[in-house]
């Protein structure tokens, strides 16, 4: 059964508190030449040094005396990786780190039809196929499982931006109702009236997983025929109470972690969008370019401004980039001949992010812990059988 409660935002950092900042963690996966690209002769112009990080990427036009473009990063998968060599060296640290009181955000960038969805979610039934995603839920139950000291309560929440609009993809009337989102002094940037659901198992993360995914928007283009119309976050919050060594009182942290499907960038003149794909994919164009801007503002070091306001996507990924969060990036991209502008967008987009600074912390004895409310509700419960029921 649902239960609501209000987004965890901003927590109040304990005496041990993670204060040295951190970059952004930028990974690229480059896809498979696909069927389709294979029966047209395309051409692969991308060469990847998986041991040195180093992307090469050959312009298909360039004269012979150009040189190809090198970019390096902290990682780089090519075409022959496995779903699951993707998540333990890049993703379940960040996961590990949740259940110890960080937030951590995942997300995947890329033109359409790059293999986002396929990173973040891939076959959840599928050992070997499965993305982040399913993977996370593994990781988050098994580790509590093994651990004897400490309590756990774990929540999720999913919601999708589409055209500019937040909805509610948990909720039964997900396409009627648009959100806000807020901004608190304790809390940070939250949305509002956001469905929250308890969940005890990895049956549970997954079932509401595939509750959302149905009302997720997806529509057909030439580039992707299952192209994912919106941005998608879905939000595991875990509360950890564990007990004090010196003054023996529990002390609740709190992690949040945000694991993000980004829309594909696109170009109208490939996907042959019209009417509401046009629509859809101009939203989603201007929502990345914001994103975009607010990752050069990051970087560059000249503003003080920093315009998380000019999209929703930004404001909610605001302590993503730039606050109290550790924070990864899948950069995905096509290998083929007729890709090397989107490609060269891509990477330089990553190279970008892989120079901001984020400075996580744990987050100690928040006011909001529903996990201190039930524990209260038990001591409680305790003293009126303790004294009778008075």
């Amino acid at each position: 059964m649902a239960s609501k409660f209000k987004a965890v935002g901003k927590m109040v950092a304990g005496m041990e508190s993670v204060k040295t900042a951190e970059c952004v963690k930028v990974i690229v996966r480059c896809r498979p030449l696909s069927s389709k690209e294979l029966d047209e002769g395309r051409q692969r112009i991308v060469e990847m040094d998986l041991k040195e990080g180093r992307i090469t990427l050959k312009n298909p036009k360039a004269g012979s005396g150009e040189p190809p473009k090198v970019f390096s990063f902290d990682t780089v998968y090519d075409w022959n990786c496995k779903q699951l060599d993707v998540f333990v060296e890049c993703a379940r640290p960040i996961v590990r780190s949740c259940l110890e009181g960080y937030n951590g955000t995942i997300f995947a960038y890329g033109q359409t039809g790059t293999g986002k969805t396929h990173t973040m979610e891939g076959l959840p039934d599928d050992p070997e196929m499965r993305g982040i995603i399913p993977n996370t839920f593994q990781t988050i139950f098994q580790d509590i499982e093994k651990t004897t000291d400490r309590d756990f309560l774990v929540r999720a929440s999913f919601l999708e931006i589409y055209n500019e609009d937040i909805r509610d993809l948990l909720a039964k009337n997900c396409g009627d109702i648009k959100l806000d989102v807020k901004e608190d002094p304790e809390k940070g940037v939250y949305v509002k009236d956001l469905t929250t659901f308890v969940v005890k198992s990895v049956a549970e993360l997954k079932n509401v997983l595939a509750v959302g995914k149905k009302n997720r928007s997806v529509g057909a283009t030439l580039m992707n025929q299952d192209s994912s119309r919106s941005h998608s976050i879905f939000t595991i919050t875990i509360e950890c109470s564990t007990r004090g060594d010196t003054d023996g009182e529990g002390h609740i942290r709190v992690g949040k972690l945000n694991l993000v499907d980004l829309a594909g960038s696109e170009r109208q003149s490939k996907t042959g969008a019209t009417g509401d794909r046009l629509k859809e994919a101009t939203k989603i164009n201007l929502s990345l370019s914001a994103l975009g801007n607010v990752i050069s503002s990051l970087v560059d070091g000249k503003s003080g401004h920093i315009p998380y306001r000019d999209s929703k996507l930004t404001r909610l990924l605001q302590d993503s980039l730039g606050g109290n969060t550790k924070t990864v990036m899948v950069a995905n991209m096509g290998p083929a001949d007729y890709n090397f502008d989107e490609s060269m967008s891509t990477l330089r987009y990553a190279n970008r992010a892989k120079n901001i600074k984020n400075k996580p912390r744990i987050n100690e004895d928040p006011k909001d812990a529903m996990l201190r409310e039930f524990q209260d509700e038990i001591a409680r419960l305790k003293a009126q059988l303790g004294g009778g029921g008075e």
